[in-house]
């Protein structure tokens, strides 16, 4: 009996469903290469000044679309021009208080750590043996002018009786002598009043320099001897205080010339993160020879240090002005770029395209470097966006106040339209 027709329908598609599949398959494999194709041209067509391609296209995509890029201006300005050096703080003085004399140590009168004047008094000792020497000096003294008073009186007469050659010129001349030599004792007597003087006056220990005090190095008590290693305390000066630092011998030209002019540069200490300026005073000194170890020489700086702000042996990193370059043409650090040519920038021109502009740094002064040729006042260079710069690319130039005007926009719209969500709710 022949097929019914709606039984031979459904078994027709399923005999055609094997070849639906494959025109399918065969259709999603040729959308699939197509998209791969247009995927893979893409680099090529973004590379116009970004890759060194034809068809230039901008960060964002899309054909010559211009680069948005960040410019300053080379502008000229007067830099101070620096040189670095590491150093240590040393006290302009270091004393080591000895008693001059040998004694019981009876008081102090200093607190570890006081700044004392010179001349202040520190420590007492016990002054009675050396009062007893100045009593026995003085009472030699008494003695030996009365007999000079004598011997004087003895002359006088002498003279008269050899005038009336009632006596010898031997006697005279003997009286004379006996005359000189009393005069030599009581000379000899007044020496030794001094001295016990002296030694009394020791018994009294004063600072020999202004500074600051240390630990002291013994008790009220004890006592004490000249020839005590550690003394009775040490005092350093630190108003005002030295830095001692080290350059290297190829930076040094520029300091001796200055110095042979006779100028005193300016020196700065500042701290180990190089942050904050501790205190600055000037160039004291140099030394007379490099070292040849290191190859650097040794220099001095003086700060009067009014705060105690420097501290002996403190580590500090020291920054010496040498000279002012004026009229010096300076463009921010982020526009230095370097590459197989050296350090170069990129130069925006009036058809707001890049060149590649090689040029000679110089000083580095904070965020700002000296260009000493190859750029002009009023050139602007990029300083954001150089990633994906290259030789006559196109770009959109912003400066950074617009830049950072831009920026901020969305956020102040932002936060008045917050605003006024509240005010609507409330």
């Amino acid at each position: 009996m022949p097929s019914s027709p709606t039984l031979d329908a459904p078994r027709g598609f399923a005999r055609r469903k094997p070849l639906i599949a494959l025109v399918v398959l065969a259709l999603l494999a040729a959308g699939g290469w197509g998209l791969w194709h247009r995927s893979a041209a893409t680099p090529s067509d973004r590379s116009g000044p970004a890759g060194g391609g034809r068809g230039g296209m901008g960060r964002h995509g899309g054909p010559d679309r211009p680069m948005p890029v960040i410019f300053a201006s080379a502008e000229k300005a007067d830099v101070e021009v620096f040189l670095n050096g590491l150093g240590t703080v040393t006290a302009a003085a270091t004393v080591a208080v000895h008693p001059r004399v040998d004694g019981q140590l009876m008081r102090l009168h200093f607190r570890e750590g006081d700044t004392v004047k010179a001349g202040a008094l520190l420590a007492e000792i016990d002054p009675r043996p050396y009062q007893v020497l100045l009593t026995q000096a003085q009472g030699q003294l008494a003695r030996d002018k009365a007999l000079l008073a004598n011997a004087h009186q003895d002359l006088a007469r002498y003279k008269t009786l050899v005038a009336q050659d009632s006596a010898t010129r031997q006697q005279l001349d003997t009286q004379e002598a006996l005359v000189r030599q009393y005069e030599g004792t009581v000379k000899a007597d007044q020496g030794s009043i001094a001295s016990a003087r002296l030694q009394l006056s020791y018994s009294r220990v004063t600072a020999p320099v202004s500074g600051r005090l240390g630990l002291r190095q013994v008790d009220v008590g004890n006592v004490v001897h000249g020839s005590d290693a550690n003394g009775l305390v040490t005092i350093t000066q630190i108003q005002p205080i030295n830095v001692v630092f080290t350059l290297p011998e190829k930076e040094i030209a520029p300091v001796l010339q200055q110095i042979a002019k006779g100028a005193r540069l300016p020196a700065y200490a500042l701290d180990r993160d190089q942050k904050a300026t501790l205190a600055t005073g000037k160039l004291a000194t140099v030394d007379n020879q490099i070292d040849t170890t290191t190859g650097t020489l040794k220099m001095k700086a003086e700060f009067a240090n009014t705060d105690g702000t420097l501290f002996p042996n403190q580590f500090v990193n020291v920054r010496l002005r040498t000279a002012t370059l004026k009229d010096a043409i300076v463009v921010p650090n982020a526009a230095i770029q370097r590459g197989a040519i050296g350090a170069f920038v990129y130069v925006v021109g009036d058809d707001k395209k890049v060149r590649i502009r090689k040029v000679e740094t110089g000083t580095v002064e904070g965020e700002r470097t000296v260009i000493s040729k190859g750029l002009a006042a009023g050139e602007h260079v990029v300083t954001d966006g150089t990633d994906k710069l290259r030789e006559g690319a196109k770009v959109a130039p912003l400066s950074r106040e617009a830049a950072e005007k831009a920026a901020n926009a969305p956020a102040a719209h932002s936060k008045d339209a917050g605003k006024r969500r509240r005010e609507a709710r409330e």
